[in-house]
């Protein structure tokens, strides 16, 4: 049997989807089932040929589905609590505590903000150029620098207000 454009599609995108929705929940096994749930999405909508514009409606809806997750996820303190920490910070233990709660922080920030500016912040900080943020957001490239600094702004302001 002959790989189809999606089989293709998914073996090229997949990692990269799940890595968007990693970054948003800090959590791997969810960004797994996010990632799962963008590809039946996408195969449901679009079937075994999904054209060119499959890889950044993939990569927007990785961060949706993600951000949604994060905002109808009423244990999220058990989430955090299996947040990693990164190996460097390990034998620190105010390091860690630190890095939990602005990892905590910032999810709960990215879940107050509007939706648009959430999906900026993750497709860049996710690894995104903004040739590929702006394909996948359908805008110019020019727009998302502005879109991205907004978003920024609205995000130290959401954190800085949650410290008070």
């Amino acid at each position: 049997m002959r790989p189809t454009s999606f089989d293709r599609l998914f073996a090229e995108e997949y990692a990269r989807v799940a890595a968007i929705a990693r970054r948003v929940l800090g959590d791997p096994a969810a960004a797994e089932d996010v990632a799962q749930e963008v590809f039946l999405d996408l195969h449901r909508r679009f079937g075994d040929n999904p054209g060119a514009k499959a890889p950044a409606w993939a990569r927007t809806a990785a961060a949706h589905t993600a951000l949604n997750m994060i905002r109808s996820n009423r244990r999220r303190a058990g989430r955090e609590e299996r947040y990693a920490i990164e190996p460097s910070l390990a034998h620190d233990p105010q390091a860690e505590v630190e890095a939990a709660e602005t990892g905590r922080a910032v999810r709960a920030a990215l879940a107050r903000i509007p939706r648009r500016q959430a999906t900026v912040l993750a497709l860049r900080y996710s690894g995104l150029s903004y040739a590929e943020m702006a394909s996948a957001l359908g805008i110019g490239v020019n727009a998302v620098g502005t879109r991205l600094r907004r978003a920024e702004a609205r995000l130290r302001k959401e954190v800085g207000d949650a410290s008070v």
